[in-house]
């Protein structure tokens, strides 16, 4: 862990020779004499490096202090009612099944104080069943013209809890969700001793304005995101949202100014029904309602450990419609409720929210970015009017302190090649609709995430179009900046290679990303080790531990010279009895062996789940989805940046290869 000390120290230099190459670039750089279209051209650039540059300071003067709040201890009396509203539009019964069926498991003090509830926006009679079924509450709603706020402000005027939960249909919560957010409210009147233990504030020490408004936990995914599956790169880096909300939204806490994100929330009521409930007239109702709440002096917090697990997009249309409504969101609300005039926001928070819009705007300045090396080398425009050793000795301070400044500040969840294929990937296609919304066309409409998996075997190549387009063009590029530095015996067009090559490697990624992986599978598997009873009748059974789990089945590794299965004739197609138990939960089923495979002196089974009861299936999908998921924490650095060009090709050819 980096001291405080050096994360000062780095960031004051990288903050100063950023500004250094900031004014640099504003007073000796722009090529006023060069005609119309460069000095368009240059303008364009110089703006992009502003806006990046504003940026990247507020990034490192937010990141430098860990922002979340202490996890207080409360006695288990002060634990009130919850309302757990699960919003449903027109999702499968079996995806709002294991939301609820992981809701029904949150641990509590008093579970009866626990009150879990269907927000039903296509008010289908199925899910009324379900919900009678399951044991929880319905709230139905026909006709609804505020789509998902006009849904959980249906719900919240028919409830009473004291906080309410939020949750996506497909986020299920762990056994401690709750446990874990509740608490954070009553920080106000709670303080630490001398001994460090958590004890209660005398009356008259209680500040009146300390209040807490919602805690957003991060929103986390089970399944791979579409960049680490097209990219192969499932156990390479994390999540592509594990970045805001497990490091970008916490740091907002330093502003108050945590963006609610609408799921794996928990709200206090009082707040809500302050600020009227949730938030209409927009289609990132969430957002603008944590604006609203913290606008009337409530104190909101985002932390950093994840306790709700759900479904990211697995197909390419549903995440850049996701995006697309973010966006528009987002721009939307910020000028609707006029943030620089909104005169209950501190300073700190607007310029959060600021530096939020600026975020939306990052993909037209990749494009820019991507466009300026080409424009100069192909077509003789010069964006930047410069002596190569001016870049060297100004530019090159700047990108290299920054890089440090970077690494030092942030955690490992991201890099800035990853942070550029990702801009560069979804950057054609969130441009125009930013742009729209800006000069405010609105899109009209909702659209609802996809909330169900896919299998397919199709590609999406015809989007990678535009990527393929800048791609040739940069090669072209690059070839003409070797042969100049050949030619004239100059390393000038070395910056401007490198530049290039940078951007060359996001946009081959892209390519990749767009060109797609073939996903054969329905359920996500789990790798974790569970002890595992089989039953073959007879008084004959073996024990073994799992591999790995999904809703289909599990594969388990069985060590015979441990465990001796010479009497025991088990082969594909025959069923036995399992059990499988962990500390918290135990499921019985009957199970089919279906694949049978020997590792060195140990063989692995797998079995698909053929029989599994209403009580069993309940345990079972606990022990399946109550636990982190397998998959990265950190992103793992490559050898060189064509590293994962590299492993992309040959997993592309292997799988070539296999087909």
């Amino acid at each position: 862990m980096r001291s405080i000390k050096y994360k000062k120290f780095i960031v004051a230099l990288a903050t100063i020779t950023l500004l250094i190459y900031i004014t640099w670039r504003i007073f000796f750089t722009l090529p006023v004499t060069y005609g119309v279209i460069p000095l368009i051209c240059g303008v364009i650039m110089l703006i992009s490096e502003v806006i990046s540059a504003v940026e990247t300071i507020m990034h490192f003067i937010t990141s430098i202090n860990n922002s979340e709040p202490e996890f207080p201890t409360i006695p288990e009396s002060w634990f009130p009612d919850v309302d757990v509203f699960i919003a449903t539009h027109n999702e499968p019964l079996d995806v709002l099944y294991k939301t609820a069926n992981g809701c029904k498991h949150m641990k509590y003090p008093d579970k009866s104080k626990v009150h879990i509830w269907f927000c039903d926006d296509g008010n289908r009679q199925s899910v009324a069943d379900l919900a009678k079924k399951m044991g929880v509450g319905y709230q139905g709603l026909a006709n609804n013209k505020l789509a998902k706020a006009g849904n959980l402000n249906n719900a919240l005027s028919k409830t009473s809890g004291k906080f309410v939960a939020t949750f996506d249909a497909d986020m299920i919560p762990t056994r401690d969700f709750l446990m874990k957010t509740v608490p954070y409210f009553y920080l106000p009147k709670m303080k630490k001793d001398k001994d460090g233990n958590w004890v209660q504030r005398k009356e008259n020490e209680i500040d009146p304005n300390y209040k807490i408004g919602f805690i957003q936990t991060p929103q986390s995914f089970y399944n791979p995101d579409l960049f680490q599956y097209n990219l192969y790169s499932e156990r390479l880096v994390p999540n592509e949202q594990d970045y805001f909300f497990r490091e970008i939204n916490v740091n907002r806490n330093q502003s108050n100014s945590p963006i609610y994100a609408g799921s794996n929330t928990l709200i206090s009521r009082e707040a809500l029904e302050l600020v009227g409930g949730i938030a209409t007239g927009t289609i990132t109702e969430d957002f603008e309602t944590g604006i609203h709440i913290q606008d009337e002096g409530y104190t909101c917090y985002a932390t950093s450990t994840p306790y709700a697990h759900g479904l990211s997009p697995d197909t390419l249309d549903s995440l850049i419609k996701q995006r697309e409504r973010w966006g528009r969101g987002c721009v939307f609300s910020l000028r609707r409720i006029k943030v620089w005039k909104d005169k209950k926001m501190p300073f700190a928070a607007k310029m959060s929210y600021f530096s939020c819009e600026l975020y939306w705007w990052s993909y037209l300045r990749r494009f820019v970015f991507m466009l300026a090396p080409i424009a100069f080398m192909l077509f003789n425009i010069p964006v930047i009017v410069c002596q190569p050793w001016q870049m060297f000795t100004i530019w090159l301070p700047s990108y290299v302190l920054g890089f440090f400044a970077a690494r030092a500040v942030s955690s490992k969840i991201r890099n800035p090649r990853w942070s550029n294929i990702v801009d560069t990937a979804l950057c054609p296609y969130l441009i125009v609709p930013i742009l729209l919304e800006a000069m405010g066309f609105r899109k009209r409409g909702f659209h609802v995430t996809e909330k169900r998996r896919t299998v397919n075997a199709k590609n999406d190549a015809i989007y990678a179009l535009p990527h393929g387009i800048l791609a040739v063009f940069s090669v072209i590029a690059i070839i003409k900046s070797v042969g100049q530095m050949v030619e004239y015996q100059s390393v000038g067009p070395l910056i401007i290679m490198f530049w290039l090559v940078l951007n060359l490697n996001a946009l081959i990624m892209s390519i990749f990303f767009m060109l797609g992986r073939v996903n054969r599978r329905m359920t996500e598997r789990y790798e974790v080790e569970i002890p595992v009873h089989l039953d073959f009748g007879d008084n004959v059974h073996i024990e073994g531990v799992t591999t790995d789990v999904s809703e289909e089945g599990f594969a388990i590794l069985v060590d015979h010279s441990v465990v001796r299965l010479d009497n025991i004739n088990i082969e594909k197609g025959d069923n036995v009895k399992a059990k499988i138990k962990t500390h918290h939960y135990e499921a019985e089923m009957m199970a089919k062996l279906v694949n049978k495979r020997k590792l060195d002196d140990k063989y692995k089974y797998s079995f698909n789940i053929t029989e599994l009861d209403d009580e069993n299936m309940g345990e079972y999908y606990q022990i399946v989805y109550d636990r982190d998921p397998s998959l990265p924490d950190i992103i793992e650095e490559r050898d060189s940046i064509f590293g994962d060009i590299k492993m992309n090709l040959m997993k592309r050819m292997d799988t070539a290869d296999e087909e």
